[in-house]
């Protein structure tokens, strides 16, 4: 039996930003609202669906939908565990010199945190693994 523990994160300065409140294996909670599907968020636009349903799952298209919000950086949640994506999937991105890093979905909450408290441009992209039906 797995037991998870819940990371609750606050921030006075952020409140009027997308913050990440909560986050577990399972979900996170943006500004207290909770979500289990993959999404993109970004400090000043509420977040939005991320159709990956799992890593295997990214494709080109995927980034595309990233670089169309002209963030300066993206950090890429890949689930549990940190795995690294291939270079071709975010050639447009990296072309226009927008950088990507890869970690689990808890470091990347984090990090994501950090980077907008210091008024950065970031997108978080985290993706929720969905279980076949």
């Amino acid at each position: 039996m797995r037991v998870y523990t819940i990371m609750k994160l606050h921030s006075t300065q952020t409140q009027h930003y997308q913050t990440v409140t909560a986050y577990d294996d399972a979900g996170v909670e943006i500004n207290a609202v909770r979500f289990s599907h993959s999404l993109v968020v970004l400090p000043q636009s509420p977040p939005s669906v991320w159709p990956p349903t799992s890593f295997d799952a990214l494709s080109v298209e995927h980034f595309a939908q990233i670089d169309a919000l002209a963030p300066d950086v993206v950090i890429l949640g890949t689930g549990a565990r940190q795995r690294f994506i291939h270079p071709r999937l975010i050639a447009a991105l990296t072309s226009r010199r927008i950088g990507v890093e890869c970690m689990d979905n808890q470091a990347a909450c984090r990090t994501y945190n950090v980077l907008m408290a210091e008024g950065r441009k970031v997108a978080l992209a985290l993706i929720f693994d969905v279980p076949a039906a």
